[in-house]
């Protein structure tokens, strides 16, 4: 994206330009999200395609044991007399076609049918987790591409707000970054007093947002988990880690943790979901607030919030 250059901006152009940038950089969060939601998704996919691929592996060993009794049975049967009619299906391209002729070939004794259904029936079942492990192939490729879109996507939009401010006179680039700053600064000493009425609160719920709060002035940093940068599903998995519940890293994972939470009884300590699809979460703190890491550019701060937040909409809460 080609932006126009701003020689010399008034105040009012001036604030145009930094809520572009704070547009630009919101964007990039949530499409840092959605990527941080496929990795999760991969790193699912991955063990469960392992989990197949040792089932295929095992299924492929008792094909290949069965075969070798089958060998010696048609060893044995040469060895007594030559392959008869029974013999030649039993190695033919179709075992299924000996399976339904098994009963009435007279040279297969009773324990011979047994094996050969048995290895009909293995073969069958390796054929299906063959499938089956084709089939999450796929859905890691997909996955896996998901994930470097969205990435590619959360790169383009910071390099789009970069460029933004690259067009600005330095002075006028100045204002703004100094702009922001004043504004981060005072978020953060809010914050910092809004945070002192969590100390009353028991329980994990407590100690997860406690944890949050302690990250008040931390900046926030596509994909981190801490100790002193944070995305904003990386801050509340280890908020809730320390209080001895295990989280994904992805707000969209997340929502399908706990029990579904109504608006009007949010506790402190619920965990809140913004986007569709979900792109953020944060922890409510009580009186329509809440602690959360929010874009680049910004650090973990309380905010306050309504039926959206920023352009993200209200959708759900969960209670863990």
């Amino acid at each position: 994206m080609i932006f126009a250059l701003v020689p010399s901006a008034n105040a009012a152009n001036l604030k145009d330009v930094q809520a572009k940038v704070e547009a630009l950089q919101e964007e990039a969060a949530m499409a840092a999200e959605g990527a941080q939601a496929a990795k999760v998704e991969l790193a699912k996919l991955n063990k469960t395609l392992k989990t197949v691929q040792a089932k295929a592996a095992t299924q492929q060993g008792n094909v290949s044991d069965l075969q070798k009794s089958l060998s010696a049975i048609a060893i044995a049967q040469y060895k007594s007399g030559g392959l008869s009619q029974s013999l030649e299906l039993l190695f033919s391209s179709n075992p299924t076609l000996f399976l339904t002729s098994a009963g009435s070939l007279e040279a297969i004794t009773r324990k011979k049918s047994i094996q050969l259904r048995k290895f009909t029936a293995a073969t069958q079942r390796l054929t299906a987790t063959t499938l089956t492990v084709n089939d999450k192939l796929a859905l890691v490729k997909a996955t896996q591409a998901r994930l470097t879109a969205q990435m590619e996507a959360a790169q383009s939009k910071l390099a789009q707000a970069e460029e933004l401010l690259a067009k600005l006179e330095k002075a006028d680039r100045e204002r703004i970054l100094a702009a922001q700053q004043a504004s981060e600064d005072a978020d953060q000493k809010t914050s910092l007093e809004d945070a002192a009425t969590a100390n009353n609160i028991s329980g994990r719920a407590g100690i997860a947002l406690r944890f949050a709060l302690k990250q008040i002035g931390d900046r926030y940093v596509f994909g981190a988990a801490g100790p002193v940068r944070w995305d904003c599903s990386g801050l509340t998995m280890r908020a809730f880690q320390a209080s001895g519940v295990s989280l994904p890293h992805s707000s969209r994972a997340q929502a399908n943790y706990g029990k579904s939470i109504a608006r009007n009884k949010l506790l402190p300590g619920d965990l809140v979901f913004f986007g569709k699809p979900i792109s953020h979460v944060g922890i409510y703190l009580g009186g329509g607030k809440m602690v959360h890491a929010p874009r680049p550019g910004a650090r973990v701060k309380v905010v306050s919030f309504g039926d959206s937040l920023g352009s993200k909409r209200y959708v759900g809460a969960r209670r863990l």
